[in-house]
């Protein structure tokens, strides 16, 4: 089947307890409409063998995905941030790096009760591809990654979807405010769109000094 083809390049930011769906929603959306799904858990897999979610390495993580989204949108491709946009700063930051590339940002708002979202990051299968890669965090940790998440604000670009629907009316809602934002076509996109390679993701001039294993640097998104 076709996928939707973008009339312009878009940058997806994703907000959301975890567990609300977003990476499942990520993962479809890609198969639905030409983007770049970026997976910040699966480069977090690829990069360190026994990922301890610390600073530096959410830092090393949180440079690789800028650095593979910048890529992408320079070269005219749109893109699925598959990250948690928790903080006001680290979507005004990726707002302005969607526009410095030509690109509109939009925020897609992961609605669902707390205890809902808990239970289902407690019950990830391994043997799921979208649970693969996904942290799982006990009750005390979870309730501090709540207490560091920022709410959207009204100034900010952002459409709800509900965490609790199938993925056929998240879509629609999804779909619906790309086109009213003038950013979807209804055309066929199985044209060949170019892509940047993505042999060596690790820019030059990062800081290998720290727990980056260099032998996995070579990293497939699709």
């Amino acid at each position: 089947m076709a996928k939707i083809l973008p009339t312009k390049p878009f940058l997806i930011m994703l907000y959301g307890f975890p567990g609300s769906g977003k990476t499942y929603f990520a993962r479809q959306l890609a198969e639905n409409i030409q983007a770049a799904h970026v997976q910040s858990d699966r480069i977090r897999s690829e990069l360190f063998e026994k990922p301890r979610y610390d600073k530096q390495e959410n830092e090393v993580v949180a440079q690789l995905m800028d650095y593979m989204t910048e890529e992408f949108l320079s070269a005219g491709l749109s893109v699925i941030y598959d990250a948690n946009a928790l903080r006001l700063s680290q979507r005004h930051a990726l707002r302005e790096l969607a526009r410095k590339n030509h690109a509109t940002p939009l925020l897609m708002w992961f609605q669902i009760d707390a205890e809902s979202a808990y239970a289902r990051s407690t019950k990830r299968d391994r043997r799921r591809a979208d649970d693969k890669y996904a942290a799982q965090w006990d009750r005390e940790t979870y309730k501090k990654i709540l207490g560091y998440m920022q709410n959207p604000s009204v100034a900010e670009e952002y459409v709800v979807i509900s965490g609790k629907h199938l993925y056929a009316t998240q879509q629609n809602a999804a779909v619906s405010k790309l086109r009213h934002l003038g950013l979807l076509s209804s055309e066929d996109a199985s044209a060949n769109v170019a892509k940047p390679g993505m042999v060596n993701l690790v820019p030059a001039n990062q800081n290998n000094s720290g727990r980056v294993d260099m032998t996995r640097r070579n990293i497939n998104i699709r």
